[in-house]
């Protein structure tokens, strides 16, 4: 009789690996961070590794997939929000946080080493479009309500706040003086002023000015 699988429990053991996955790559970069130093980490034997994961760039890709879903559920959170510019801001601002993890920089550094694999690159992209996607129809309502610049199509201004972002992220990782605490509030700035656009700088108090 084949053994029944805990949902639950399969899943805890599988972010269990994520995790330790993430410190060892962040900590070692991609070809120093073994399954036998993740194992270690994880505190499981090799056959439960590969049992989850048949090789150490499926771990890679199974952190990058968990980081879009996680941009794909801010999405609900946003529910009920009336305030486009604010949400814009906020999930800029979000990103920036995602950062102060520290183990993040160490990831994407060992992500770039990678980033020539295929399947690496369409993850990569996965996640770029995920944000596109969140950012997309709160930058429609903000143009609609006169607090987000209609000088530049929706998805040219959602392209430069991935970008934005993405600049930000890489920044923190190849630069120790440049922090997440430091820094944030000046990436929120800039990314107001960009968004708000040129001879607009009340944002929303001039959308309702009009």
């Amino acid at each position: 009789m084949a053994r029944r699988v805990d949902p639950a429990r399969h899943e805890a053991r599988r972010l269990q690996i994520i995790g330790a996955g993430l410190t060892v790559l962040a900590a070692r970069g991609y070809e120093g961070a073994t399954t036998a130093a993740i194992c270690r980490e994880a505190g499981i034997g090799s056959g439960t590794f590969f049992h989850y994961f048949a090789t150490k760039t499926e771990l890679v890709l199974a952190i990058l997939e968990l980081g879009t879903a996680e941009t794909v559920e801010k999405a609900a959170a946003l529910e009920g929000r009336t305030d486009p510019l604010g949400v814009l801001l906020d999930l800029v601002g979000s990103w920036a946080d995602d950062a102060a993890d520290p183990r993040i920089p160490g990831f994407v550094r060992a992500v770039a080493g990678v980033m020539h694999l295929p399947a690496v690159a369409d993850a990569l992209a996965a996640d770029d479009r995920a944000q596109r996607d969140l950012l997309l129809p709160w930058i429609e309502r903000g143009q609609a309500d006169g607090d987000v610049r209609a000088d530049l199509p929706p998805a040219r201004i959602a392209s430069w706040l991935v970008l934005l972002s993405g600049g930000f992220l890489e920044r923190v990782a190849t630069d120790p003086g440049f922090t997440v605490v430091g820094e944030r509030d000046l990436l929120v700035a800039t990314a107001r002023a960009f968004l708000v656009g040129p001879g607009n700088a009340g944002g929303a108090t001039a959308g309702r000015r009009r």
